[in-house]
This record gives C-alpha cells, sequence and structure tokens, in this order.
C-alpha cells in the first residue's frame, strides 16, 4: 500500500433525516437553540434540508436537517435517520484517487459541489465484488476543507 496522501481533518457534518423534519427542527432549533444557517433543495437528489451550526470557528459542525420532497422516491435521504457524516479532507482528489486504488467503492456522482458550496464525494454504505471497502452500513461524505 502507497502512502495516503491526504488527511482526515475533523468532521464537517452530520446529516440527519426523516419523513417531515419538522419534529427535527423542533429538537435542534428549538431546544437546542442551534441556527439555522441556510437551506437546499434539490429534486434531483430528492432533499429539502435545513442547515444548522453547531459551534463555532474551526471546530464547528454542520448539522443537516432533511426530508425527503416525495417520500417515494429514491434516495430516501431519511432512510436511515442517520443519513450520513460528512469528514473534511485536506486534499480531496488525491483522497479520491487513493481511496479508489485501495479498493473503497463510491456513491454515483463524483467530486461534485454540495449544498454547502464544498467540493464532495461519498463512500458507498456497502462494498461490492468489485470495489470491497464500503461505509459498513453508513454513507460517509469526504469534504474538501477550504485551504488556506
Amino acid at each position: 500500500m502507497t502512502a495516503r496522501p491526504f488527511k482526515i481533518l475533523g468532521v464537517q457534518q452530520i446529516a440527519l433525516g426523516a419523513p417531515d423534519k419538522s419534529a427535527l427542527r423542533r429538537l435542534w432549533v428549538d431546544l437546542f437553540g442551534l441556527e439555522v444557517t441556510g437551506s437546499y433543495r434539490s429534486e434531483r437528489e430528492n432533499v429539502d434540508e435545513d442547515i444548522l451550526v453547531a459551534g463555532e470557528g474551526p471546530g464547528a459542525v454542520e448539522i443537516d436537517l432533511m426530508q425527503p420532497i416525495d417520500v417515494e422516491k429514491s434516495p430516501k435521504v431519511h432512510v436511515p435517520p442517520l443519513n450520513h457524516v460528512g469528514l473534511w479532507v485536506d486534499d480531496l482528489p488525491a483522497a479520491v484517487a487513493w481511496l479508489g486504488e485501495q479498493g473503497v467503492r463510491f456513491a454515483p456522482g463524483g467530486i461534485r459541489k454540495g449544498a454547502a458550496g464544498h467540493d464532495v464525494c461519498f463512500i458507498h454504505p456497502k462494498g461490492s465484488a468489485e470495489l470491497p471497502v464500503g461505509g459498513e452500513g453508513v454513507l460517509i461524505e469526504l469534504v474538501q476543507a477550504p485551504r488556506g
């Protein structure tokens, strides 16, 4: 195995899903007091989400409260309720290339702009015969950390 050409810098986000995000908002916004800093809606990704922030500065973590636009369509952003965990990566293209060489299975879509404007890529929750390494049931989002 070649040397790892990237570094995981920390947790960037936790994405939570429900058929209706109002109960999530009641807990995370009304009771916990987190501020809604943005929103994202995508028919293609079947998601309507509120973007919150917990903490401040470099330790801040994005909390995404998601509901499907259509509960009958895929992807089902509310199944499982802990939809995905996002990790800051210092060099996303190098990470994707190296992890792919190690047999990591990525979800379709490749590197692209995420809801918060950062480049992202997803590790599939399950490995396959050709690419045996997955998230062991958890979707993992790799997020390009801001440079500098």
